[in-house]
C-alpha cells in the first residue's frame, strides 16, 4: 500500500511539473532572479524616481514670448533715491514671494554664482539663455530681470513703472560692478550638479545576455 501511494504521489508531482513547464509561466526561481530578462516581476533597483529628473527652471518649458520681457517703447523706470532703491532691491533679491515656485534671485546667484561671463559687460548685451529661449539677441538689465521673473521664477513680469522693478534693477547693477567672471561659468544654470556623480547603475550589467532576444521568441 505504501509503495502504491508513493507511486501515485510521484505521478501527481510529475503532472504538476509538466503543467508549469507547458503553461508559459516563469518558475518561481526565475521570477525571483533579478538577472532573468524574461521576468517582469522584479523591480529595477535603479528605476526609482530620479531626484535629478525635476525640470531645470532655467531650461524648462517652451520658448518664451519676447513681449513678456521686452520694455515697451517710451517706457521708463520709476526714479527715486538710488541708495534707497538699492537697499530695497537687495531685500527683493532674497524674496521668494516674487516667484510661484519658491525661487528668489538669490537662489541661483548666491555669492555671484551662475552668472554668465557676459554679465560683466555693459547692458544691453547678448545673454545666451535669452537668445536660446526667446530668440532675442540683446537685452537691457531691466529686461533681463523681467525675463528671470517669467522664466526661472515662473511668475508674471513686474509692472514696468513699479518700484520693485526699479529697485531690483538698481541693486543688480551694483552686483554687476563687483562681479568677476570665472572660467567655465558660461552656463547660467551651471551650478554644481549634486546628481552628476557616477551613476552606480551605469556600470555594465552582468545579467545582460549577449543574444538579441533574451526571451527566445522570434
Amino acid at each position: 500500500m505504501n509503495a502504491y501511494l508513493k507511486q501515485i504521489g510521484i505521478m501527481l508531482f510529475a503532472s504538476l511539473l509538466a503543467l508549469v513547464l507547458t503553461s508559459g509561466l516563469p518558475a518561481a526561481s526565475a521570477s525571483a532572479n533579478p538577472c532573468n530578462p524574461c521576468s517582469g516581476k522584479m523591480k529595477n533597483p535603479c528605476a526609482a524616481k530620479n531626484p535629478c529628473a525635476a525640470k531645470n527652471p532655467c531650461a524648462a518649458g517652451d520658448k518664451t514670448d519676447p513681449k513678456l520681457f521686452t520694455r515697451p517703447a517710451g517706457t521708463t523706470l520709476m526714479t527715486g533715491e538710488h541708495s534707497e532703491l538699492v537697499k530695497e532691491g537687495k531685500r527683493l533679491w532674497n524674496d521668494k514671494k516674487l516667484s510661484t515656485n519658491g525661487l528668489a534671485c538669490q537662489t541661483c546667484h548666491q555669492g555671484g554664482a551662475s552668472f554668465a561671463p557676459s554679465f560683466a559687460q555693459p547692458y544691453p548685451h547678448t545673454v545666451a539663455m535669452v537668445k536660446e529661449k526667446a530668440g532675442v539677441k540683446e537685452v537691457h538689465l531691466d529686461e533681463m530681470i523681467q525675463f528671470c521673473m517669467v522664466r526661472p521664477m515662473a511668475a508674471k513680469p513686474l509692472p514696468w513703472d513699479s518700484r520693485q522693478l526699479a529697485a531690483l534693477t538698481a541693486y543688480t547693477a551694483e552686483v554687476q560692478k563687483t562681479f568677476k567672471p570665472k572660467p567655465g561659468a558660461a552656463n547660467p544654470c551651471a551650478v554644481k550638479n549634486p546628481c552628476a556623480m557616477k551613476n552606480p547603475c551605469a556600470a555594465k550589467n552582468p545579467c545582460a545576455p549577449k543574444a538579441a532576444n533574451p526571451c527566445g521568441k522570434k
